[in-house]
């Protein structure tokens, strides 16, 4: 151990330009794009190299705790995903952000984004990007079934439209968090929650058993059993909707913003038939509130460079590398100033770029608790698979959820 030490300050006196190693997400190589960025506007007070992180965002969470909960030095930067921020942050993994640099990411980001940022009243995570679904859909199908999709639509709608004609709703309903996501969605649009007064803790109230539940659970029943349901609807995720949609009983897709590019080379005629809209409505007549997603940087409260790793989350997630990151991946920028990225304006209709601002304002968040995956993990245990779903699975699953919180249950 002292000779371990003595070498760390020897290297330390040499004076070694710190590399700070920054654990992302899968993509399409926006955030190794970022970091080379970074590193040249560093220009040598240290370089960032990326290590990326399982696909699976469960994975994601268990690799990063399993690390941080050993206190692990060699973690400084981390792409966190919203759900999980709570819970590092309230286990003390996060280094505090300073009072300036919150200030000014509140100033720039969404005021979704910030809130899926904020525990405890202060931002523990820099957003970088703040993704939200649309429906899409194909052209040619909606003007056969006779669907005007200038006017918002319902689920109801789209399922009816979709069984009459010979088409399929594709939906993210494996189980996993995409499909809490889409619950979650459901429920924000009857007006209702999955639960709330987090601040309790175990001791929150589950909200899911209530009449915006039991819609929500009427739509999966429904789409489950009729014939617009996918033959891989249990275990579809994004990938899998995204083919569903891309094959000839394509007709309608909730997803996310990436799916614009996603058809471009390998099936262009499908591009060229893709249309986009508002995400369904849950009740007809009230405002769809469509998924949040998206990905926030925190440092690691056991980093060896935490000063420099500040320094690092700021130019990551300034408006121009958020930019380039949407260019890259289709991941869309977590502030307005993002939007401004010109390269993005040659990629998308700035009629899609004013409909994913539109739904990033309308947009909601999963509930932030340090508990959610245990939350999560609940409603995926009772709602899965969608085939399974009746009227009695809200309360099903709010009894279930009650007894994991408190540990009567093991998920």
């Amino acid at each position: 151990m002292t000779a371990s030490a003595l070498l760390a300050a020897c290297s330390s006196d040499d004076g070694d330009t710190p590399e700070l190693v920054w654990y992302t997400n899968p993509d399409a190589g926006g955030q190794a794009k970022v970091a080379e960025n970074c590193t040249k506007a560093a220009d040598g007070a240290y370089t960032i190299t990326t290590q990326v992180l399982p696909q699976d965002a469960n994975q994601q969470r268990i690799q990063l705790a399993r690390r941080l909960a050993a206190e692990d030095p060699d973690i400084d930067i981390m792409s966190i995903d919203p759900p999980f921020t709570a819970e590092f942050a309230n286990a003390g993994y996060l280094a505090e952000i300073p009072s300036d640099l919150q200030d000014s990411l509140r100033e720039q980001s969404f005021e979704g984004a910030t809130e899926a940022a904020t525990w405890n009243d202060q931002l523990v995570v820099a957003p970088f990007w703040s993704n939200t679904q649309v429906l899409w859909y194909r052209k040619s199908f909606a003007e056969k079934a006779g669907l005007d999709m200038t006017k918002p639509v319902t689920w109801d709608q789209i399922i009816d439209a979709a069984s009459d004609n010979g088409g399929t709703v594709a939906v993210q309903s494996n189980k996993y968090e995409g499909y809490v996501v889409w619950i979650n969605a459901l429920i924000a649009g009857a007006g209702g929650d999955l639960v709330s007064e987090t601040e309790k803790g175990v001791d929150a109230s589950i909200d899911i058993d209530s009449p915006a539940g039991e819609q929500a659970a009427a739509i999966i029943e429904k789409l489950a059993s009729s014939p617009a349901a996918p033959a891989d609807m249990s275990v579809a995720q994004e990938g899998q909707a995204g083919a569903t949609f891309g094959s000839d009983a394509g007709a309608f897709l909730v997803n996310w913003t990436y799916i614009w590019t996603n058809y471009d080379q390998a099936q262009p005629e499908v591009k060229e038939d893709l249309g986009f809209a508002r995400y369904p409505q849950t009740v007809e007549g009230e405002e769809s509130r469509p998924p949040y997603g998206g990905i926030g940087v925190g440092v690691s409260a056991y980093s060896d460079n935490i000063d420099e790793s500040m320094d690092a989350i700021e130019c990551i997630t300034n408006a121009e590398n958020q930019g380039v990151n949407a260019e890259l991946t289709g991941n869309m920028p977590a502030s307005s100033a993002g939007y401004d990225y010109p390269p993005l304006a040659e990629i998308y209709p700035q009629e899609l770029l004013d409909l994913f601002q539109e739904s990033l304002d309308a947009a909601a968040p999963r509930s932030v608790t340090p508990y959610w995956s245990d939350i999560s993990g609940g409603i995926q245990s009772v709602w899965h698979p969608p085939a399974s779903v009746n009227s009695d699975t809200p309360a099903d699953s709010k009894s279930f959820i009650g007894d994991v919180l408190q540990g009567r249950s093991l998920l």
